[in-house]
């Protein structure tokens, strides 16, 4: 049971303006496609007296897309030295300066007649997105009671799956995605950040960050007398002074460091696989099929886009789902259901496309294997894959680790939608395989590698990740001195 409203009211004011902004600002971008791309066309044919053709105009709304991910990618890089050196909170409010100068830019685009300032605007809305996908999970998961941090660091993923049902429905032609409001529509990501500017300044900064990063123990016992009430609040405090003691005189990693340190193998392997899987399993590429699939099932092509809707909503169904049931059922258990699901779903999905035109029924089967998919993808690694980096890295690692897995996680969207197009050309009704195969890899390593971090404070999830990076030299018994020290270093 959540004691005290006060964590509550701080999950929902460090998320309406954190990762809801990256699921938001990947939907609202589809609707007014065609009207952005007759826009560019116009505006050059003004500016030279000849349009563009139909090759040059499809290479600048591919600009327009990939500027996103690239914003996404810088945003990933500046996250971790943003926490390091303004706190987790403070990060999270300056952010919301990227939102407010690209909704200036796409606002004013048509007026100023200029194509280009709505690139540039989509290039700070993913850095936005960038920092927030690394710095909120962080945050809400070092500001959470230990038996609750799961669930909390989990509404990361509920808050995108939200930001992208909302931007479904705010893209619909009756609302904002019409042809003469759609400068308003790309704006309109101001409005969460607005509100994320008025709300979170009243909450507290991340306790652990206050004691073991800037070492003010009277600030970290009051941020955690507000977030957790009246209850007794010796013991926590206890651990994290004995986090603090394990990791004093040390400074904050940088990403490189990681990859130089043999106590952080196993960690730094699990985030690479899990965070490039996450993009490479191809949950992203369901809705590339998805108008395709629903048109082949003869549903009307005016009443596709509220059929998509119904997609967004099964990924935030099972986050919310997920963010109910992963501090009882684990992190292990959820990865290896998501992604064991995905894989069978991919095998029917590519039978029922190869079969689409020869069996009547085969488009009903296609669009029920695009739901459970997404639902597949939103009960495990949508939200498990952010908590991971902050459970198994400790304070000084932790915003390296986010760093790594955030560039991951935006060079892989950047790959596949890249990709994807091709794969389909050659791959046609079996474009699936590549996706299976990274379905079945990562649901192998989970199994065989992955240990589960249910329940574990920090100190023993970082033990747990000794024992197995240094199994070899355990073994001998000369290796007792160095194993001791070992342990005050995580």
């Amino acid at each position: 049971q959540l004691q005290n409203k006060i964590l509550i009211l701080t999950i929902c004011a460090a998320g309406i303006g954190g990762t809801f902004q990256y699921g938001y600002n990947i939907s609202i971008i589809n609707a007014p496609a065609s009207y952005i791309q007759v826009f560019m066309n116009t505006t050059w044919l003004e500016r030279m007296g000849v349009p563009l053709d139909s090759n040059m105009v499809l290479l600048l709304w591919s600009f327009t897309v990939s500027a996103y991910p690239l914003g996404g990618l810088t945003g990933a890089v500046v996250a971790g030295p943003m926490a390091i050196m303004l706190g987790r909170k403070m990060s999270l409010l300056l952010n919301n300066v990227f939102v407010i100068i690209a909704a200036a830019l796409s606002g004013c685009s048509r007026m100023a007649k200029s194509f280009e300032m709505i690139m540039l605007s989509r290039f700070f809305t993913g850095v936005n997105a960038g920092v927030s996908m690394n710095i909120q999970p962080m945050y809400l998961a070092e500001s959470a009671p230990k038996k609750l941090r799961g669930a909390v660091a989990l509404t990361s993923a509920s808050f995108t799956a939200l930001g992208l049902v909302l931007g479904q429905v705010v893209g619909l032609r009756e609302l904002l995605g019409g042809e003469e409001s759609w400068p308003f529509l790309l704006a309109s990501n101001v409005v969460p950040a607005l509100i994320q500017l008025t709300a979170l300044p009243w909450f507290p900064e991340s306790p652990r960050y206050l004691l073991i990063d800037r070492g003010d123990k009277e600030s970290c016992i009051s941020a955690l007398q507000k977030l957790r009430g009246t209850s007794d609040l010796s013991a926590e405090l206890e651990e994290m002074l004995a986090e603090q003691a394990a990791v004093k005189g040390q400074r904050a990693k940088n990403p490189w460091e990681l990859f130089q340190n043999p106590a952080l193998r196993w960690q730094l392997v699990s985030i690479v696989v899990l965070s490039s899987a996450m993009q490479l399993c191809g949950n992203d590429s369901m809705y590339f099929y998805a108008a395709y699939v629903f048109q082949e099932a003869g549903i009307p092509e005016d009443k596709i886009p509220y059929v998509v809707i119904g997609t967004g909503s099964c990924e935030l169904i099972t986050s919310v789902t997920c963010n109910m049931i992963i501090d009882y059922a684990g992190r292990r258990p959820l990865l290896l259901g998501g992604y064991i699901f995905m894989a069978g779903w991919a095998i029917v999905f590519m039978v029922a496309l190869s079969q689409q035109t020869q069996i009547s029924w085969m488009p009903y089967l296609s669009m029920a294997c695009i739901f459970a998919y997404i639902l597949s993808f939103g009960i495990g690694p949508a939200g498990v894959t952010g908590v991971l980096p902050t459970e198994v890295f400790d304070q000084m690692s932790r915003p390296a680790a986010y760093m790594i897995c955030g560039s991951l996680l935006w060079f892989n969207l950047f790959l596949v939608g890249t990709a994807f197009p091709f794969i389909v050309k050659s791959l046609a009704h079996f474009c699936y395989i590549p996706f299976l195969v990274v379905c079945v890899c990562t649901a192998l390593y989970v199994w065989f590698f992955l240990p589960e971090t249910k329940g574990k404070s920090f100190l023993e999830i970082s033990e747990e990740f000794r024992k197995r990076n240094f199994k070899t030299k355990t073994r001998g018994g000369f290796y007792k001195g160095p194993e001791e020290i070992k342990t005050t270093t995580l």
